[in-house]
């Protein structure tokens, strides 16, 4: 037992001492020292680093012994030790058990292969969401195997369990999975005994408080884990296919999986025991033995090749060796929940249980939110974009809830998230050393998004006071109890971040419920959209599965030589495999060899002609080739159109590119290598490609970029590449180990997944990058190179395309041909023409406002001849409404005639006017004086079903609103029902 001195000066003594055990800490509940025996909380596993009590002024008063404190503690989790000056690991530490589980298993013949990226060269899978997932095209039997063992800490993303986070102990959006892998090596046995000898021996786990779930029927590993590891019988539990039989879908590899369960609370006994109980039991090891394949008929057929993928959640074995409640408070997550603590001015120790679940729910989104930003997710509307764009969302939004303002550093109007995503950044050295690097692109992202976002929620808090308002009108005029629709708390929760406790509890405030069954039914089929697009990792058997695995990888030939000779290995129609295809029909051939360069990197395939000659007993044939794709592995399937004689397998060809259009894509990929550096230069480091297209006629570059860039800084890099490009400097290009490549600066390309040897293009002195495509062999072949366009794709990303070589030259004459033609038009010289335009542009403004004046007055004019067709509507109040049809009048007149028209009536009136100002095109305009806003109706809410009715929709103001359609034909009911309606309501308002 320790003791912690508190400096005080209250009733003559020089400190109080709190006493506390050495190993873990305890805070008070109740603020109140001595403390009751049930009014301190213990959390084991954390070290205290100190303990402030502070009175609530300088003479409070003692009341049956106790003085009234506050207390603040400060803590970090106990896998570190204070040696001297210095803060070291201890072994417990979450760095320390991913390098542990990693060298068990290279000690044993794994090889340790990085994490792959978040975002999954697979587009069956929206994000990486299990250590499998790089490994899938091996297990599938398309890509032979490098290794036969292989190990990983694979980095994963789940958001269908997202409503849990924070809730639970144990669930996460961001999480580490630490596996080993055996691609047709060892199986059960060997992978049982392993994670056996992992978690008792090497991470010291007690044997007694490890339990065993198997598959029903597997029988094998049953015998495995009682007969050769040592566990009893009543510790091994047989499960359902539901929880202990994995299949990648429907069909495709499958097989019967084992877990380890760490057992919390042994003293509950042996007998009725629920391994599914989350109060006693955590799951952390899952070992899956991958030897069947699903058919369609739902049979089983045993795999030539067995395989072991494993996962062991690091993050749980992290909560159970260092021995604290929830994964949460570990080292990997807990130092981020206390910078959030220290920007929220609370303690997370003395803290309710409320804010908790928000300061973990940040801490567990910023880890998250970092790495996917940092794997080149930007936040966005669709896709993985609206992943993390929700993330911040709700990370922003609990922010605010416990009372974060500012950055914390003075800024009261400045973002938080970039001073927690500094916290993360800093933890991230032994996940992923690369993050720290794109430190400033990942900052400048969360300040522009949580801002943006402020202004959301600012407007969402305004829409939920507007949503209580029209509840309580509805109920009102229905006579029903005022309730909140589960559409619309849902669109709150969903789009601004709302909690539905928040909005719950802000409209228990007004008086209106809330339909929870179907805002339960809204999030229903969120999650269900979520889990299609995220938890299902497809591993298909196509029909031409059987063909590939024949098929040796296509040699490629085509850096050296763009014609080459070549046998067909397969044909493919309709992706069904064939021996032989006659003229006139479309095919796929693989070739053993081939010159032609196969898609990817951005590059698109190259075309040309496969020839047969005249030979043996066949005759003369050709294919015309128009693209080239490969398959997960290296085989390349050229697609095309027999127009000569037949082809057949086996046949000798003469595969020929065509030369010009390889020049064309050659011109245009170098080309982006200079842009992509130009960029940098010019906008700064932090720039980043995020996506390419490289075709004959143009290229197209995507990448990361807050705002849009100006036409002097378009002009710069454009005079940059020229520059580089009359340098007449030689291209050089390596094959060198990827650490190699890595350590001399080469830039990888976006989305590419790169083998321990790369190819690396160099243009000396300007860019290096990492890259299987062609190039040219000067920098002069690209001749001349201009931006043709430069856009906003999707926030925070940004898109130029540009042509460069023939393409250049080819845009240089059109464009001077154009030039020509105005030149010719307006009869006046080049340099003449922007001027000419300028003047013309100005009578055409000119002309429209004198046709708009006189359009106004012709429609007060007519305006002023039906003022008489007003009716007076209310008895205690009269009202005058007036509906018409305005015949042509167009949108900008119409709103005349309804100012004129609400003038010449006086307040209180109502004005609704309609017209038909074009071929299927209607106008519509509600002005309502403000008597008739006072009443309460809004124009802008009255017109929408109106417009409805005439094929649109529109709104505005209270007092005023405009609306079109695309349905003339109806022109004449809506104004009925408009006039009815006013009729109805102005009655009931003012009667």
């Amino acid at each position: 037992m320790g003791s912690l001195k508190v400096p005080c000066s209250f009733g003559g003594k020089a400190a109080l001492l709190v006493p506390f055990p050495a190993s873990r800490f305890r805070v008070p509940q109740s603020h109140c020292y001595p403390p009751s025996s049930t009014g301190w909380r213990s959390f084991p596993g954390f070290v205290l680093q100190s303990l402030e009590l502070v009175y609530p002024n300088s003479s409070c008063s003692v009341h049956s012994g106790r003085v009234h404190l506050t207390a603040r503690a400060s803590v970090q989790p106990a896998t570190k030790k204070l040696v001297g000056d210095q803060v070291k690991d201890l072994p417990n530490s979450g760095d320390s058990i991913r390098q542990r589980f990693l060298e068990f298993y290279a000690a044993r013949g794994h090889k340790i292969l990085p994490s792959a990226s978040l975002v999954p060269d697979d587009p069956t899978v929206l994000l990486t969401i299990a250590g499998m997932l790089q490994f899938k095209p091996i297990f599938l039997g398309k890509v032979p195997r490098e290794v036969p063992r292989a190990t990983t800490s694979q980095r994963c993303i789940r958001t269908n369990d997202i409503e849990n986070v924070g809730q639970t102990s144990r669930h996460h959006t961001f999480f580490e999975m630490l596996g080993n892998f055996s691609f047709g090596d060892y199986f059960k046995k060997e992978a049982i005994k392993w994670a056996w000898e992992l978690s008792t021996i090497e991470f010291g786990l007690p044997a007694d408080r490890l339990w065993i779930s198997v598959y029903e029927d597997d029988d094998e590993a049953f015998a495995i884990w009682q007969d050769e590891v040592g566990v009893p019988a009543k510790r091994i539990k047989r499960l359902g296919e539901d929880d202990n039989f994995w299949s990648s879908g429907v069909t495709g590899p499958c097989g019967p999986c084992s877990e380890i369960y760490y057992d919390f609370h042994p003293e509950r006994g042996e007998s009725n025991v629920d391994l599914g109980d989350d109060t006693r039991f955590i799951e952390f090891y899952n070992l899956v033995f991958m030897q069947y394949n699903k058919k369609d008929d739902g049979s089983l057929e045993s795999l030539k090749q067995r395989n072991i993928d494993t996962g062991l959640g690091l993050e749980r074995v992290a909560r159970i060796l260092q021995k604290v409640p929830n994964n949460y408070e570990t080292d990997l997550i807990f130092p981020i929940i206390e910078k959030a603590s220290e920007l929220a001015n609370v303690s997370y120790a003395v803290a309710d249980d409320c804010t908790q679940r928000y300061l973990k729910t940040i801490g567990d989104h910023m880890r998250a939110i970092v790495y996917l930003i940092s794997d080149g997710v930007i936040p966005s509307n669709i896709g993985r974009g609206y992943v993390v764009r929700r993330l911040i969302r709700r990370a922003v939004r609990m922010g605010r809830l416990l009372g974060i303002k500012g950055d914390g550093l003075g800024d009261i109007e400045g973002a938080f998230l970039p001073v927690l995503a500094e916290r993360v950044i800093q933890l991230s050295t032994h996940i992923d050393s690369d993050v720290k690097n794109r430190a400033a692109r990942i900052f400048e992202e969360l300040k522009r998004e949580e801002l943006r976002f402020v202004q959301t929620l600012e407007r969402g808090e305004k829409l939920l006071e507007q949503m209580l308002a029209e509840a309580l009108l509805d109920s009102e005029k229905s006579g029903t109890a005022p309730c909140l629709s589960g559409k619309d708390a849902f669109l709150l929760y969903d789009t601004y971040g709302f909690p539905v406790e928040i909005t719950k509890e802000v409209a228990d405030g007004r008086g209106v419920g809330i339909d929870m069954n179907g805002f339960d039914a809204e999030m229903e089929n969120q999650k269900r959209q979520s889990q299609a697009a995220h938890n299902v990792i497809k591993l298909g058997v196509e029909n031409s599965a059987d063909l590939t695995e024949k098929v040796p990888d296509t040699e490629f030939v085509g850096y050296d030589t763009l014609c080459a000779n070549a046998v067909i290995e397969g044909l493919l129609v309709n992706g069904n495999p064939v021996i032989q295809v006659s003229e006139g029909n479309e095919v796929e051939v693989l070739l053993n060899r081939s010159p032609f360069y196969a898609e990817s990197g951005g590059q698109i395939g190259d075309h040309g002609i496969l020839y047969v000659s005249n030979a043996g007993n066949h005759q003369k044939a050709a294919v015309e080739i128009n693209d080239v794709q490969k398959s997960q592995g290296n085989i390349f399937f050229h697609k095309g159109t027999v127009t000569q004689g037949v082809i057949e397998v086996g046949f000798e060809v003469e595969a020929a590119v065509d030369a010009k259009l390889r020049q064309r894509a050659k011109v245009h990929h170098t080309a982006t290598h200079l842009l992509q550096a130009a960029l940098k230069q010019v906008l700064g480091e932090e720039t980043s490609q995020a996506g390419s297209l490289v075709a004959f006629d143009r290229l197209r570059f995507d990448f990361n970029f807050h705002r849009p860039v100006m036409d002097d800084e378009l002009m710069e890099i454009e005079g940059l590449i020229n520059r580089w490009i009359s340098d007449s400097t030689l291209l050089e290009t390596k094959v060198m180990p990827l650490t190699n490549a890595k350590r001399a600066g080469a830039i990888a390309m976006f989305g590419e997944k790169y083998a321990d040897q790369v190819r690396v293009v160099e243009v000396p002195g300007v860019s290096m990058e990492l890259c299987g495509g062609t190039h040219v062999n000067n920098t002069s072949e690209l001749r001349g190179f201009r931006i043709i366009s430069e856009q906003g794709i999707a926030s925070g990303i940004r898109r130029i395309e540009a042509v460069a070589g023939d393409a250049f030259i080819e845009h240089i004459l059109a464009r001077d041909n154009y030039m020509k033609q105005l030149c010719s038009t307006l009869k006046v010289k080049a340099e003449d023409v922007t001027t000419r335009v300028e003047a013309l542009l100005e009578e055409l403004r000119a002309a429209r406002n004198e046709v708009s004046a006189a359009n106004a007055k012709a429609a007060i004019f007519k305006a002023s001849t039906i003022t008489c067709k007003a009716l007076s509507v209310g008895t205690s109040r009269e009202i005058r409404v007036l509906v018409e049809s305005m015949d042509d009048v167009d949108g900008d007149a119409l709103r005349s005639a309804a100012d004129y028209l609400l003038d010449a009536l006086q307040d209180p009136a109502a004005v609704f006017l309609g017209s038909r100002p074009g071929e299927e095109k209607v106008s519509l305009i509600a002005a309502f004086s403000p008597g008739v806003v006072e009443l309460g109706l809004q124009a802008g809410k009255f017109i929408g079903p109106v417009a409805k009715m005439c094929g649109g929709g529109g709104g505005g103001r209270p007092n005023f609103a405009q609306a079109g359609g695309r349905k003339p034909e109806n022109l004449l009911g809506a104004l009925e029902k408009a006039r009815q309606d006013l009729i109805a309501i102005i009655s009931e308002k003012a009667g």
